[in-house]
């Protein structure tokens, strides 16, 4: 065979493979077909799928904390059991259904919630140990042994108001809130899935006390009114502070936070502080807030103790000034 006899040969094979493939094409079925387009628009719908789950569990903003104001959550809640039983929780801990503790998407591990049902008026104070929920738009899941005085256990899910209480607050069953009212109508958004808004909160005697508390002015001193201040952290390290103060501007840009360094007994430290409050109650309310974002603070009054040095740290500073 030829050279050129050989070339016709390979294109006229070539002409029957293209002609026998479209003849198949031809005969079998539409959805054979379409087999790799379906599959493409599957995947599409499916990540189209993803994302709206995404954005519509997306946690709830919790807006900043003011003077004589509680944090409340409002949203569906929902429960789990003894299939969790003995698995390790985000926390760490190993969960338990018959310990009165919860699930929440942002709030800091160990975050005390008065939860009430607002169907039935029962209440439960659980502690934040795990993260979630993540499905159909649920702001809290709580351990079956909490879940049960609510009655979620046998209606699945409700609709419940979690309060932030004091760390120091009973775990366990407790009395139907006296502002269950307020919490129903201080909702500024009823109809929405899920909410978190501030409710004026009720002092009690030893806070009123507190918060009445007046130093003394010392002999030919000028009165004035007490300041408080939080103190947010104390670092060695000047870099470690400045970080933990952006850390907490991203919180709040609106407090008055600063890098103090304090010179005690030949050592300097430097403190983040959050100053010039006007009362005990306004610094307790940002030692709150703040703790919502794991950053544990505690108040003190102003002026600094005597016997300390205080400097302002310039934000420009290098770390080895």
């Amino acid at each position: 065979m030829t050279l050129t006899q050989s070339t016709s040969f390979s294109a006229f094979l070539l002409r029957c493979l293209l002609g026998l493939a479209l003849g198949i094409g031809l005969v079998l079925p539409a959805a054979a077909r379409t087999n790799r387009t379906n599959r493409a628009h599957t995947l599409r719908h499916k990540h189209m799928r993803h994302r709206i789950h995404i954005l519509r569990m997306l946690p709830t903003f919790i807006p900043t904390a003011r003077a004589g104001y509680a944090t409340v959550l409002r949203g569906r809640a929902s429960w789990y059991g003894k299939y969790f039983q003995g698995r390790k929780t985000t926390s760490g801990e190993r969960f338990n259904r018959f310990k009165y503790t919860c699930a929440h998407k942002t709030l800091p591990f160990g975050t005390r919630l008065r939860v009430t049902n607002l169907d039935n008026g029962a209440t439960v104070v659980v502690r934040v140990t795990d993260r979630g929920p993540f499905r159909h738009e649920r702001i809290i899941d709580l351990a079956e042994v909490a879940a049960r005085p609510l009655g979620l256990v046998e209606a699945g899910a409700a609709t419940v108001v979690a309060e932030v209480v004091p760390d120091t607050t009973p775990l366990g069953i407790a009395d139907t809130p006296d502002n269950l009212t307020e919490l129903r109508t201080a909702d500024p958004n009823p109809n929405a899935p899920f909410t978190a808004y501030l409710l004026p909160e009720k002092l009690t005697a030893d806070e009123l006390a507190a918060a009445a508390v007046v130093p003394t002015p010392a002999a030919n001193a000028v009165p004035t009114a007490p300041r408080f201040a939080v103190q947010a952290g104390t670092f060695d390290d000047v870099l470690a502070a400045r970080t933990a103060l952006a850390h907490i501007l991203t919180i709040d840009q609106a407090l008055p936070a600063e890098v103090v360094a304090v010179t005690a007994e030949g050592r300097t430290q430097h403190r983040v502080i959050i100053g010039q409050l006007d009362s005990w109650l306004a610094a307790e309310t940002v030692r709150r807030h703040l703790q919502l974002w794991g950053v544990i603070g505690q108040v003190y009054a102003l002026p600094a103790a005597a016997g300390a040095s205080v400097a302002v740290v310039p934000p420009t500073a290098t770390a080895g000034q």
